[in-house]
């Protein structure tokens, strides 16, 4: 006779299986929308206190970083131009009335000209008393001249003795490198002056750094004509075809120059400022420059 063991597990086991049902279903039941509607306030209240709390963290910082940058942008623009500056030639600085534009002659190469023979009678002086004397010999280093350049001896900035102008300025004959001497254009007349050191300069076009009213931008002018007055800086079309380079944008300048009459340094003062949404950095820098002609 065969073994049933389903009759002696018999109601038992049935009544098992139908109770385990509830229960898996009252486990498997989610949130209820309250529950969800509570949990998403809560949370947007969380958000919005540490939103709150972190705004002006996050904003001192990107306005720290922005003006950290425009320092750096403001400071490399002054340096720049400082290291030009104190190449320019003595008493060739000058800055036009609206105090947005200021303009030098470079100082390409330098030297001591012969002012006499030596004891032997040998050797070229530059003779200022006479008109047609037009070359020297250079005592020291050799120099290099570049096609264009021109010589200035004893430049005053003052009429009679004026770069711009030309009274104390010549075109070169002699070009190349190490030259012991010099030729020189004379214009049918000699400079008006001797330098009481005997010096003498090479210069090429001029530099203007300008930013004018309302374009917002520093620019560097160059490889223009020397001239007499000073070019406008506004509008910039007064230095038209000069070849140019943007120092910094979003930027205004004023520049002041102070050279007494006989000093023998000048001091140019440069402040510059820079802005970028909100933001704003003003830097003032001074440069002295050398007047001993």
């Amino acid at each position: 006779m065969a073994f049933d063991a389903s009759r002696i597990a018999g109601p038992g086991r049935l009544g098992a299986t139908r109770n385990a049902a509830p229960a898996r279903r009252r486990c498997s039941r989610g949130f209820t929308l309250v529950e969800a509607v509570t949990v998403i306030a809560l949370t947007g209240i969380v958000g919005a206190m540490v939103g709150v709390f972190m705004k002006a963290p996050v904003t001192g910082y990107i306005g720290q970083a922005r003006r950290a940058a425009l320092t750096d942008a403001a400071d490399l623009a002054l340096r720049r131009m400082a290291r030009e500056l104190q190449r320019a030639l003595p008493n060739s600085v000058r800055v036009d009335a609206t105090g947005t534009a200021l303009e030098f002659l470079p100082i390409a190469e330098a030297g001591r000209y012969r002012a006499a023979p030596d004891d032997d009678g040998n050797g070229d002086a530059l003779d200022f008393d006479a008109p047609t004397d037009d070359r020297f010999d250079v005592l020291g280093p050799p120099v290099t001249v570049a096609a264009g350049q021109q010589l200035v001896v004893y430049n005053l900035g003052l009429p009679g003795a004026d770069a711009y102008e030309g009274s104390n300025r010549r075109a070169l004959a002699s070009a190349g490198a190490g030259l012991a001497a010099l030729a020189y254009a004379t214009g049918g007349s000699q400079f008006p002056y001797a330098s009481p050191g005997h010096r003498f300069h090479v210069v090429a076009t001029p530099v203007s750094f300008a930013c004018p009213p309302g374009t917002g931008m520093l620019r560097r002018y160059a490889g223009y004509p020397i001239q007499p007055a000073q070019p406008a800086a506004a509008p910039p079309a007064a230095l038209a075809g000069a070849g140019n380079a943007l120092l910094a944008d979003r930027a205004t300048c004023r520049f002041a120059y102070d050279a007494s009459a006989g000093a023998r340094n000048g001091l140019v003062t440069i402040t510059l400022t820079l802005a970028d949404e909100g933001e704003s950095v003003t830097l003032l820098h001074q440069v002295h420059v050398d007047n001993s002609p």
